[in-house]
């Protein structure tokens, strides 16, 4: 039986009606851009998030950028952020005009260590970016320590952590500004790009709403440069509908990573995703395990017609695109080592029994369980 990482048809039936009836009305008016759609997306993210101010813009990365910008951080200032997240993190940093330092990782939460972290702190660093990897919140007492002590700015990278929460509060409210991608593969996911950035500080608020229009406050009337960052109305319409669904979703999320625990505890040489706990509720964007033989049990998946992923294959700090930009080489070998242990299977809230049946059955005769 073939079982894909990832089916995005499955979830459109669920919506399509609800969605289309949505774009049969934008398309009457033709209000294409800074629409009601988009107003009301803003609003019910505020909600769901539990925080005064929700901006939909084109892409996670542009969120990032746009954050980075409304609180202040340019030219000559450093940017701390952990060596296993995305590219987009170091793209933004050099868009705002600033230098990124990459740190190792915190093995248990897939967090930055917050000893390496101390240990990068100059005078010239401004902000420290957190990546909540696969949708598991990373441990935030000491990095918020560090950040109130040494006056860094905390910005949140929750691309894969839309609804995940932490003692009780969401991910993306911890920093000054959180930031999400809403792309195709995301929880929280449009027909394509789509971003949205959160905050309860009103003046990078402020910044935020019209960063993302040119500067634009009134028509022609721009009082800052800015860039263009807009959330579409069909964009917004299809939003709409997967985030009222999105807590269902998650949950279905967490039920078959329950399962997947259940099942693949103690096999072989598997390390399983950090358990959520008393105080952590994660989303699971992603089931990623590792094993030190991890490309022979992605070959004897594939072989068996079963999807996997790797997210990501190269740390940062390895990316030719780092050295390119001249900077300086690094070792940092627990990001080096889960880079070449982890393994993503399938999960996703349409995941059927036997689909899981297959993936379980699979690796454990790989290890001969």
């Amino acid at each position: 039986m073939a079982v894909p990482l990832l089916d995005l048809k499955r979830d459109w039936p669920e919506i399509r009606e609800e969605v289309e009836a949505g774009w049969r009305k934008v398309t009457e008016t033709m209000r294409l851009l800074n629409g009601e759609n988009l107003l009301a997306f803003e609003e019910e993210a505020a909600r769901f998030f539990r925080t005064k101010y929700a901006f939909g813009v084109g892409s996670g990365t542009e969120a990032l950028w746009l954050a980075l910008i409304a609180c202040g951080i340019g030219q000559g200032d450093e940017v701390i952020v952990q060596a296993n997240g995305f590219v987009a993190d170091i793209e933004a940093i050099l868009w705002a005009g600033a230098r990124p330092v990459v740190v190792e990782m915190e093995e248990d939460s897939l967090g930055p260590d917050p000893e390496a972290v101390k240990a990068a702190i100059t005078p010239r660093t401004k902000a420290l970016i957190v990546v909540h990897m696969y949708g598991h919140p990373i441990t935030l007492e000491p990095i918020l320590e560090i950040c109130e002590r040494h006056g860094l700015v905390l910005i949140e990278d929750a691309s894969h952590a839309h609804g995940a929460e932490y003692r009780g509060q969401k991910i993306g409210t911890f920093g000054k500004v959180g930031c999400f991608s809403c792309g195709p593969v995301k929880n929280l996911n449009a027909l394509g790009d789509a971003g949205l950035v959160i905050t309860d500080d009103e003046e990078v608020a402020f910044k935020l709403r019209y960063l993302r229009v040119h500067g634009q406050v009134k028509k022609n009337e721009h009082h800052f440069y800015g860039f263009n960052s807009r959330l579409d109305e069909l964009q917004a319409v299809v939003l709409r509908a997967r985030l009222r669904r999105l807590s269902e979703q998650n949950e279905r999320r967490r039920q078959w990573a329950a399962r997947y625990r259940e099942a693949l505890s103690g096999v072989g040489d598997l390390r399983l995703p950090p358990e959520d706990g008393s105080e952590r509720i994660s989303v699971y964007h992603r089931f990623v395990v590792r094993t030190s033989q991890r490309d022979e049990l992605m070959t004897f998946l594939k072989e068996r017609g079963i999807g996997t992923g790797i997210y990501y294959p190269e740390p940062l700090h390895r990316q030719k695109a780092w050295r390119e930009a001249g900077f300086p080489e690094l070792s940092l070998p627990r990001s080096e080592r889960v880079a070449k242990e982890s393994l993503a299977l399938p999960i996703f809230p349409e995941l059927t029994e036997s689909e899981f049946e297959e993936v379980v059955s699979a690796v454990r005769a790989f290890f001969g369980a």
